[in-house]
């Protein structure tokens, strides 16, 4: 199993994995109508719903179903069949991770260039602090 697969669904499927399926379907809404619902008619179901909800990552997702978002970004890099734009596709592909490690390469040095300039500013503050020492001539 790669990190792209999905999981199997059981070969029968019982009731509560396809109100799940059904559920997800419908959208983020139908689960949070399914949670207002049960703690208006029975709130330990609308407890169990909302726990149910964030532990699943439901609550915070942008879809419920992971299929769809997954399949929407991977069709990217199916070939689209015209040999010229998929060469095209892959030089602006190519193109784009090198600006991208380029960046990178970029705030990496920035973040070195600060980290020692903070520490160069430190050390000049401690030698001038024992310089001070020295000069006030207190006994060590």
């Amino acid at each position: 199993m790669t990190a792209l697969s999905e999981p199997a669904a059981p070969a029968n499927p019982g009731w509560l994995y396809r109100a799940e399926a059904w559920m997800d379907d419908k959208g983020k809404g139908a689960w949070i109508a399914a949670m207002v619902l049960g703690f208006i008619f029975f709130w330990p179901v609308g407890l169990a719903l909302l726990a149910y909800m964030i532990w699943s990552k439901r609550m915070f997702s942008k879809s419920c179903t992971r299929r769809k978002s997954w399949h929407s970004h991977m069709s990217a890099m199916k070939p689209s069949g015209n040999s010229a734009f998929d060469a095209y596709k892959a030089d602006t592909l190519a193109r784009l991770e090198r600006e991208q490690q380029d960046f990178e390469a970029f705030l990496r040095r920035l973040r070195e260039a600060k980290d020692k300039a903070e520490f160069d500013q430190f050390m000049d503050e401690r030698a001038r602090e024992n310089h001070e020492d020295d000069a006030k001539g207190e006994p060590a």
